[in-house]
C-alpha cells in the first residue's frame, strides 16, 4: 500500500515580484505552475477567499499579471504520494535525453517516442513534460508549446521561457508554423485528394476518453495530403494540418476512406491485422518535420525527426512485398 504524507508546498507567506518573462499570464495559471501538486480546486479557493493578493488587492482568477506586480501567496498544504511517478520511470526519462534534437536557452525540440503521453493526467501520472522537468531541474520554466497524441511519435516543441511560449503560440495562431506528418494508411490513396476539409466535433465519454467525429456542428478543420510511397495494400502519405484539432489527421484519413494503420480509435481491424504481419505494433503516425521562426532571433528554422528503426523495418518489408 502506498504511503501518503502531508506535503508542505509553501509553509509561510511568500511575496513574489513578477518578472517581464512571467507577465501577461493569468494569475490562476501562474499559481498552478508555482504550486505544483496543489489541486486546482484549492488554487481557486485561495484566490476566491482573497488569500492570494496582487499589489495588496484582491483579484479574480482571470487577472493578467503585469511586470513588477507583487503577488502574495499564502501557506499551502496538500497531500501527495511518497513515490513520485518520475522515479518509477527512470529508464524512460533517461531515454528522452537521447531524443532531444535541439536545445538552447529558449526551447527544446524533442523527437517524442510513441507510447508516452505529453503530460500526466486522464489516469496517467507521468508524461514528457514531467520527465523533462526531472532531466532539467534547474530550468525555471518548461511548458509544452503544442501537443501530440500519446501514440503519435515525432517532433514536439517545449518552451524554456514564457516569452518563447507566447511567441510560438502567436506563430501557431497565425498559421506560420508548418508541421508535416507521415502516416501509413489503408488502400491506395487517390492522387486527386490533396485536401480534406471536414468540421470536427470533440466528444468526451464518461471515462474521460475523447472521440472526435466529422459533424456540421464541429469546428472548421483542414488537412493537406500528398503521396510519398505506394504499397500493394497501403499508402505512405504526408499530412500537413492547417488547423490543429484533436485527432485531426486520424479522423480526416478515416473520413477519406483510408484509416491509419493500428489506430485503435478510428482504424480498420482487418487492415491492422495485415500490417501487423510486417512487424508494426503501434500507430503509424509520425510528426517528421517542422518549420518556424526562432522565438528570440527570428531565424527561420526547420527540423526533421527520423523514424525509429522498427518503423523503417516495416516500410522495408512493405516495399519488398510489392
Amino acid at each position: 500500500m502506498t504511503e501518503q504524507k502531508e506535503n508542505i508546498i509553501n509553509s509561510s507567506v511568500k511575496m513574489l515580484t513578477i518578472s517581464e518573462d512571467e507577465a501577461a499570464q493569468r494569475i490562476d495559471n501562474y499559481l498552478l505552475a508555482k504550486l505544483k501538486g496543489v489541486p486546482k480546486s484549492l488554487i481557486y479557493r485561495i484566490i476566491r477567499k482573497g488569500e492570494v493578493r496582487v499589489n495588496k488587492g484582491r483579484i479574480k482568477p482571470e487577472y493578467k499579471l503585469q511586470t513588477g506586480d507583487m503577488v502574495r501567496i499564502p501557506p499551502v498544504r496538500t497531500t501527495e504520494k511518497d513515490s513520485a511517478p518520475v522515479s518509477k520511470n527512470l529508464n524512460k526519462v533517461a531515454d528522452l535525453e537521447h531524443n532531444i534534437l535541439f536545445e538552447d536557452e529558449h526551447l527544446i525540440i524533442l523527437n517524442k517516442p510513441s507510447g508516452i503521453a505529453v503530460h500526466g493526467g486522464s489516469g496517467l501520472n507521468f508524461g514528457v513534460i514531467e520527465a523533462l522537468r526531472a532531466l532539467r531541474p534547474e530550468a525555471r520554466f518548461l511548458e509544452l508549446v503544442h501537443r501530440l497524441d500519446r501514440d503519435t511519435s515525432g517532433i514536439l516543441l517545449i518552451a524554456k521561457k514564457r516569452s518563447a511560449l507566447r511567441n510560438l503560440h502567436e506563430q501557431l495562431r497565425l498559421k506560420t508554423v508548418q508541421k508535416d506528418y507521415l502516416a501509413l494508411v489503408r488502400g491506395q490513396w487517390q492522387s486527386h485528394v490533396k485536401v480534406v476539409k471536414a468540421p470536427l466535433l470533440k466528444n468526451e465519454l464518461a471515462g474521460g476518453e475523447r472521440i472526435v467525429r466529422v459533424s456540421e456542428q464541429g469546428k472548421p478543420s483542414e488537412t493537406r495530403f500528398s503521396i510519398e510511397e505506394r504499397y500493394s495494400n497501403a499508402t505512405l502519405v504526408k499530412a500537413s494540418p492547417i488547423t490543429g484539432r484533436t485527432h485531426q489527421i486520424r479522423v480526416h484519413t478515416q473520413y477519406a476512406g483510408h484509416p491509419i494503420a493500428l489506430d485503435n480509435k478510428y482504424g480498420d481491424k482487418d487492415f491492422d491485422t495485415q500490417i501487423q504481419t510486417f512487424g508494426l505494433n503501434r500507430l503509424f503516425l509520425h510528426a517528421f518535420s517542422i518549420r518556424f521562426e526562432h522565438p528570440k532571433t527570428g531565424e527561420a528554422l526547420r527540423f526533421n525527426a527520423p523514424l525509429d528503426e522498427k518503423i523503417k523495418a516495416v516500410l522495408k518489408k512493405l516495399r519488398e512485398s510489392k
